[in-house]
Order: structure tokens, then C-alpha cells, then sequence
């Protein structure tokens, strides 16, 4: 695309914005409309663009909560109760009493009702731990769901709401990467006969234009990654720099955190090289010398590393000085100085499995975790990605994602659950050994015992991650809205299978869609 033709293309999604945000002020003034605003901001989210109407979506947000509170009077109960949880209201989920007959059962008359059970079902998954009412909600939903998918016929369902009932199924809205839910919602909502064409362009033609800016750092990062000459020089490390970028890609997306994400991206290619030297490569002797030179980390310490891992560390050491550089420049390196504590740490837990493989040693369920839930990497992964963010991180905002938050631990802990789970009976070499082996040592239970239990840990970590959510005012959005998209990379990555690993179609999907397919408008 020409300079002109682009500048054409920013002008008209200049002035669709502007239409849009129109419309939002518009319904925000006439109480009568706030039902259908509702829909409107449900629609601008799940089409990708809730960026581009940040502080117009805050003032829908606040107005509403002001008005109503816990109660809500206007369409849907459930829409109304996601999207205001989602934004960090605690509204109660009592209202959902109403739903309940005598006996304290889901009334059978909401069956009728296709898109009031499915609203139902992606509220249900907004529960914080102990609200009985929205488990039930969760039970009850999801199994009227199946029934429908199995003849939509019987329930009038076409064929599009019968697909976005079965995609709802396979996983909720909770747990979607924003990115990739766009690129589902995008053709639904334009087969819908009620859709608004302005909001549809828009969401499109943002689409493409941030389409254009991911496949430009891509070929910026794979230029750096190629001067490495990994075959040659890393021929141990697996190449997943796309791979690695999407998984950022999930993290954040949004062009104003492009210096971010190009960082992250490089400093999580060194933790996977990092990872697969201490985890297949090195000896044990060799990875105690490594691990000293990261908690030394200057580069005087080159000389004693095998020759092997003088370009890791290089790489690592560069990664996090340039960056130091940039932020300097701001008076902001010491954000930089709080990502490298963080791989500091991680070294040190990568040599406590190294050690634990080197003697054999079966941890308890409670040592595995305390160093696991660090080596899976995300609480390097946070601090690294808040590096760069904006006015929104401060000093604090590293200090809390380094002393290992709640909301931060059930993010590590669904990565670790899931991961290991797929990965149990796919362990042939010497290995550390997986939570589930240790789970199945100390509690003497079976196999799919344990993948029974850990896969409800990993919903009862949603709850938990809700929570805290929800209770955290002191800290910003922003920055808890990116320990949700780590699980959500997670649950999309390794729900079934490692597709990181074991790269299939639906994986190379992803990869079409988002870097060179482009959306016809």
C-alpha cells in the first residue's frame, strides 16, 4: 500500500471512529437507549477496537454503575453483569436469584430463550470462588448449550448462532485471546441482520491496519534473530521466533504497545534458550557456572562460560542493555533493572530442577510448586512485558508483579497445570519430573485421577484470577488485563496438545489470519 493510499485509509477510520463514538455519547445521555448501548459496547469489544474507545467505554462503565448499581432494570441481566465484571465492577450476582424456581433450580422456561442461555453461560464464567448461584448457572447452561448444538433444528437455531454456540462451548469468552476472538466475531457479526455497517468497516479495516504492524515487527524481529545464525551457532535451540511472537501477540496487541512487544518478544526467545539449555543441553556442572554468570550478569563473565553458551548469554545481555538504553533515554531504566531481577530468578529455579534431575529427587507437591510456578516463566514474562507500557507503570507496578501476587500465581499456575498435563506422556528423556507424577507419588491416585483433579485446579485458578480482578482497584487494568491474557495464551495453546510443539493446521491457521491473510472490506 502507497503512503497516499494509506493516509486515505487512516482518514476514513478517523472519521468511522468518530462515528461510533457519536453514537456511544448519544445513547449514553437517553436511559432508554442503555440497554442497546450495552450491545453496542459488547459488539465494539468482541470485534477487536475496545482500544481505540478506551475512555469512552470508562464513561460508559462509570455512568452505568452510578445509575443502576447491583440493579439492573434494563435488557439483559446477564450482558450487563459480564461486561461490568469484565470492566472491574463487582456488581452482585444475587440478581440471577430471579432465574431460580422455589426449589432453587434454574426456571425451565429460560430454555426457550437460545441467545438468553448463552448470555447466561459466558456470565457464569465471571464467578470469583463460593457464588453457588453462577456455578449452578455454568452447569445448567452448559448442558442446555449441548442439547441445542446437537439439533438446532428443534431450536431455530441457523447455522451461524448454532457454530458461535459450539465455539462458546469450546471455550468461553473469558478465556479468548481478544485477536483471535476478533477474527470469529468479525464474520458472525456481519451476518447478522441488525449489524452496524460503520462499526463493521472499522472493525476491518483496524484489522488490516494493525495486521500491517505486526507483520512489520515480525520481519524486524526475524532480521535480528537471523543475525544469530541459529542453525549454525544455536543448534540446539528450536527456531519459534513467529511462534514466541504470537505468543506476545496474545499478551498485548494493541499498536501502543509496540516497543513493548518487541522487546518481550526478544527477551522471551533468551528464556527459551535459556530453557532448553538448562532443560535438554547442559551439564549439571556447566549449568551452575551459567546460572552464576545471569546472577552476575556482566559481561566479564563470558570468558568462563563454555563456548556454547557465550552466544546465550550474549543474547541475553544485549536484549536487556539495549532496551536499558531506550528506557535511560526516558528516565525510566530502572524497569529494565526489575526485568533483569526477574530472569535472575527464573535462573536460579531452572537450577533447582536441574538439580532435582541430577539426583533424581522427587519433590513433594508443595517444593514442586514453589519452583515450578516460577519456571514456567510468566512472573519473567509480567515484569518483562510492563517494560515500556506507558504512564500506567510505575516503580510499584514491578515491585508487585515481583513478589508474586495471587493474580500472578493463578496465571503461573494454570500455565504449569496445563502444560504438564499435555506434556506427562510425552516424557521419554531424563526429565524433571511433572506435578502429576508427584501428585500421583504422594496422594497414591491414578493418571487420569490426577488430570481430573489438576483440570479443575485450572478452573477454580479462573476464579481465583476473577477475584483478584476484581479486588485489585490499586492496580491498572492494563497491566491485570495482561496476566489474563497469559492464561488465555495458555488455554489456547495447550488445551488439548502442545501446539507449540507439535505445530498442526489450526495452529498455522492462526498464523495465516493474523499475518497474511487480509480482510476483505
Amino acid at each position: 500500500m502507497s503512503q497516499e493510499e494509506q493516509a486515505t485509509v487512516e482518514q476514513i477510520i478517523e472519521s468511522l471512529k468518530e462515528e461510533v463514538r457519536k453514537e456511544i455519547l448519544v445513547a449514553l445521555d437517553d436511559p432508554t437507549k442503555h440497554t442497546d448501548l450495552l450491545k453496542l459496547v459488547n459488539d465494539i469489544q468482541r470485534l477487536g477496537i475496545a482500544y481505540c474507545f478506551e475512555q469512552e467505554l470508562e464513561q460508559v462503565f462509570s455512568h452505568i454503575y452510578t445509575v443502576y448499581g447491583n440493579n439492573w432494570n434494563g435488557g439483559s441481566i446477564s450482558l450487563w453483569f459480564r461486561l461490568l465484571r469484565q470492566q472491574g465492577f463487582f456488581v452482585s450476582c444475587d440478581i440471577f436469584n430471579k432465574y431460580k424456581d422455589n426449589e432453587g433450580c434454574y426456571k425451565e422456561s429460560l430454555i426457550a430463550d437460545v441467545q438468553g442461555i448463552l448470555e447466561l453461560y459466558e456470565a457464569a464464567y465471571m464467578r470469583v470462588p463460593g457464588e453457588v448461584v453462577l456455578d449452578d448457572a455454568l452447569a445448567f447452561t452448559k448442558k442446555q448449550l449441548q442439547n441445542i448444538t446437537k439439533d438446532p433444528l428443534r431450536w431455530n437455531c441457523t447455522h451461524s448462532i448454532s457454530k458461535h454456540i459450539e465455539e462458546a462451548l469450546e471455550r468461553p469468552i473469558l478465556k479468548r485471546l481478544p485477536r483471535l476472538d476478533a477474527l470469529r466475531y468479525i464474520p458472525f457479526y456481519e451476518q447478522q441482520d441488525l449489524h452496524n455497517k460503520s462499526l463493521l468497516r472499522l472493525a476491518k479495516l483496524d484489522f488490516n491496519r494493525l495486521q500491517s504492524l505486526h507483520k512489520k515487527e515480525l520481519s524486524q524481529l526475524s532480521k535480528w534473530w537471523k543475525g544469530f545464525d541459529p542453525p549454525n551457532n544455536l543448534h540446539y535451540v528450536r527456531d519459534r521466533l513467529v511462534e514466541i511472537y504470537f505468543w506476545n501477540l496474545g499478551v498485548y496487541f494493541e499498536p501502543q504497545y509496540s516497543r513493548s512487544r518487541l522487546f518481550l518478544t526478544k527477551a522471551v526467545n533468551s528464556i527459551a534458550i535459556l530453557d532448553e539449555t538448562y532443560d535438554s543441553y547442559g551439564t549439571y556442572e556447566e549449568l551452575e557456572i551459567f546460572t552464576k554468570a545471569i546472577q552476575r550478569w556482566s559481561v566479564t563473565c563470558i570468558d568462563v562460560l563454555p563456548d556454547y553458551m557465550k552466544l546465550p548469554y550474549k543474547i541475553l545481555l544485549d536484549c536487556f542493555s539495549e532496551m536499558e538504553e531506550i528506557m535511560g533515554t526516558e528516565g525510566k531504566a530502572y524497569q529494565v533493572n526489575y526485568a533483569k531481577e526477574s530472569i535472575k530468578e527464573l535462573s536460579r529455579c531452572y537450577m533447582a530442577e536441574a538439580k532435582w534431575r541430577h539426583e533424581d529427587y522427587v519433590p513433594t507437591m508443595a517444593e514442586h510448586e514453589s519452583v515450578t510456578f516460577i519456571s514456567c516463566a510468566y512472573v519473567a514474562i509480567a515484569t518483562s512485558s510492563f517494560v515500556s507500557m506507558g504512564d500506567i507503570v510505575s516503580e510499584e507496578s514491578f515491585k508487585w508483579a515481583l513478589s508474586h501476587p495471587p493474580l500472578l500465581k493463578s496465571a503461573s499456575a494454570i500455565n504449569r497445570i496445563m502444560d504438564d498435563i499435555v506434556g506427562h506422556k510425552e516424557q521419554q528423556r531424563k526429565h524433571v519430573v511433572s506435578s502429576v507424577e508427584c501428585y500421583m507419588t504422594e496422594h497414591n491416585v491414578t493418571e487420569e485421577q490426577v488430570y481430573v483433579l489438576f483440570n479443575q485446579r485450572v478452573e477454580d485458578e479462573w476464579k481465583n484470577m476473577n477475584h483478584e480482578f476484581l479486588r485489585r482497584k490499586d492496580i491498572p487494568m492494563a497491566l491485570k488485563v495482561r496476566m489474563f491474557n497469559m492464561a488465555r495464551v495458555m488455554d489456547m495453546l495447550y488445551k488439548y496438545d502442545d501446539m507449540l510443539k507439535n505445530v498442526g493446521e489450526e495452529f498455522q491457521d492462526y498464523i495465516k489470519s493474523l499475518f497474511i491473510n487480509v480482510m476483505s472490506v
